[in-house]
């Protein structure tokens, strides 16, 4: 008998052209994604540092919320304040477990009659179940449209330029964390400042029936390069910004994560909390530090870390940076110790190398319009 335990990879509305312009597909979120395309992963990089890039991020989650309550829900289930958000203005949050530590990282924007929660893919329905055990307590509608949505990162420091050409929108007003309804090539779209590279940039959330059409359009602008989840991955650590399954899941708290800024206290009861309170008032053992290493070697996901000759877990995200041409990497240490210029060790392969506690950002030259 043929084995039907094995579950089917789905596909973006755009793996079509994923395929003809011969990128190599990977199965990523429970989906068949590209993670390269032939001109390699460091080019990719460099094409969205130096001039613009899109990506295919249409395997994230979306949830609209909707009804009397959807705001007062949203603040519930996330950690940031929402009730402070103005209609056309997005921010970054958490949904938090019970103890304080992450069921995910998320999006929200505002709309005028609607919120939108954009999740990450691999947690889609994970994040669904955990926010809808609290769906009761609100008048409020909860419906999970992440099969209609295509969704596309056009990231770059020529984005806007190359943007302003196809869309009615005055790009200028569109300031980074807000967003607008408009259409870009005649594909009706909500358009947002927002991206995960530290470059300018826009996100294209639109009908999935519009794809194909709004990628020939890019496309045949000859200035946009196809880029992939190989070096969405190195922009965003460049950047220290977190990764899901990475930097953070559900055995570690904002308050851990140097992610605090994104919990608000003052704004009343959310789930999670309490934890943090506690927490907080204990004080926080552990924090997330980056580092980088001056000798050639590159740190990668799970390799032991050592504080003093001490065991301090594992590396977290770890890359050779293209932008910066050293490894570098992030890793909890304990809080007394993530102070910048401490050193902590990593081991690899039998030998361990010395790594140098450094800021986020590693990349400081970003054209990011804050």
């Amino acid at each position: 008998m043929a084995d039907t335990s094995a579950t089917t990879l789905k596909r973006t509305p755009f793996h079509d052209m994923h395929v003809a312009a011969g990128a190599k597909m990977v199965p990523f979120a429970g989906f068949e994604m590209p993670i390269q395309y032939p001109s390699g992963i460091t080019a990719e990089h460099n094409a969205v540092r130096t001039g613009c890039g899109v990506f295919d991020v249409s395997h994230m989650g979306e949830f609209l919320v909707r009804g009397r309550q959807a705001v007062e829900f949203v603040n519930f289930v996330t950690s940031n304040d929402v009730a402070a958000l103005a209609v056309g203005q997005v921010h970054y949050s958490g949904i938090l477990t019970e103890e304080g530590t992450f069921v995910d990282d998320c999006l929200v924007y505002r709309y005028a009659d609607h919120l939108m929660m954009v999740v990450n893919g691999s947690n889609k329905d994970k994040d669904l179940a955990h926010i809808k055990q609290y769906l009761g307590k609100f008048d409020a509608e909860l419906e999970d449209v992440s099969d209609d949505i295509g969704l596309l990162a056009v990231q770059g420091p020529a984005a806007q330029e190359i943007l302003k050409a196809l869309t009615p929108a005055d790009l200028d007003a569109i300031k980074y964390y807000w967003f607008t309804e408009t259409t870009v090539a005649g594909v009706p779209m909500t358009l947002s400042r927002t991206g995960y590279t530290g470059e300018d940039g826009f996100e294209l959330y639109h009908a999935a029936k519009d794809s194909a059409r709004l990628w020939a359009a890019l496309m045949k602008t000859g200035r946009i390069t196809p880029v992939a989840l190989g070096c969405r991955d190195s922009l965003r650590l460049e950047m220290g910004m977190a990764l899901y399954g990475n930097d953070i899941d559900d055995t570690y708290t904002p308050l851990e994560a140097g992610l605090g800024w994104l919990v608000k206290m003052k704004k009343g009861d959310f789930v999670g909390r309490a934890a943090l309170e506690r927490q907080k008032a204990a004080g926080v053992a552990r924090k997330l530090v980056g580092f980088t290493f001056t000798e050639k070697a590159i740190p990668r996901h799970g390799y032991p870390v050592f504080v003093d000759g001490k065991s301090s877990g594992q590396v977290m995200s770890g890359i050779m940076s293209p932008s910066l041409g050293v490894g570098l990497g992030t890793a909890y240490v304990p809080t007394a110790h993530a102070k910048e210029g401490n050193t902590l060790e990593v081991e690899i392969r039998g030998k361990r190398v010395t790594g140098t506690i450094t800021p986020f950002p590693f990349w400081k030259k970003g054209t990011v319009k804050r």
